[in-house]
């Protein structure tokens, strides 16, 4: 399966789902979420779009539980957190010299870690909203040794939050006919938002060289 498709027609490819597996897509959302954020090697999966699109679909058709799904995706963002955090605090700045690979790249590492030295620990909620990033910031938060309660704390505030955004929006928006018509259109308008803080980072880093030089 092209893995551009599957994000671009997410909708489609969900509802499938649910008249495939049924009450197992519960646990399907689980492990997609659950490995998004537990396992750096997976930062290509779907979020923000699979939460929208999970929105849309229990607002249109019935078959999902919207707060059992936000719930669901809440313990697997929380979960993933967890293995995240404890990996970074175990395996630590070992992990800055592995080599680039297919399912690994240092340089988004990097980033997160710059990430984290602007934003403190409010990074661990405002990364939530960054695809890649919110991959790596538990990662970050555990090699950086990030007191664990508080740690915890933002990230149960952060995983709320994506989940009310995401999951809301999608059971708002989920019903209006130009969403249905148009989802490949509105989904690229959500990776296009959830980007938008990496590209002011990348621009505003661009032209605080430009006036030191």
């Amino acid at each position: 399966m092209n893995p551009i498709d599957f994000i671009l027609h997410i909708n489609e490819h969900l509802a499938l789902m649910v008249e495939t597996y049924g009450v197992w897509v519960y646990g399907i959302l689980f492990v997609i979420i659950f490995c998004e954020t537990g396992l750096v090697v997976t930062p290509f999966l779907p979020g923000d779009s699979l939460l929208f699109a999970t929105g849309a679909i229990a607002a249109s058709t019935g078959k999902l539980d919207p707060v059992l799904c936000g719930a669901i995706i809440m313990a697997a963002a929380f979960c993933g957190d967890n293995v995240n955090y404890w990996a970074g605090r175990i395996i630590g700045p070992r992990v800055f010299r592995f080599e680039d690979s297919l399912f690994f790249h240092r340089k988004h590492l990097e980033r997160t870690e710059q990430f984290y030295n602007k934003y403190g620990s409010r990074a661990v909620i405002i990364a939530r909203f960054v695809p890649i990033v919110r991959t790596f910031a538990p990662f970050v938060a555990g090699v950086g040794k990030m007191a664990y309660p508080r740690f915890m704390l933002f990230s149960s505030i952060g995983s709320l939050l994506w989940v009310l955004v995401c999951v809301g929006a999608g059971v708002f928006f989920g019903e209006m006919e130009v969403v249905k018509k148009h989802f490949e259109l509105v989904v690229l308008g959500v990776i296009a938002v959830s980007l938008l803080p990496i590209v002011f980072e990348v621009v505003r880093s661009k032209m605080n060289k430009d006036v030191a030089a």
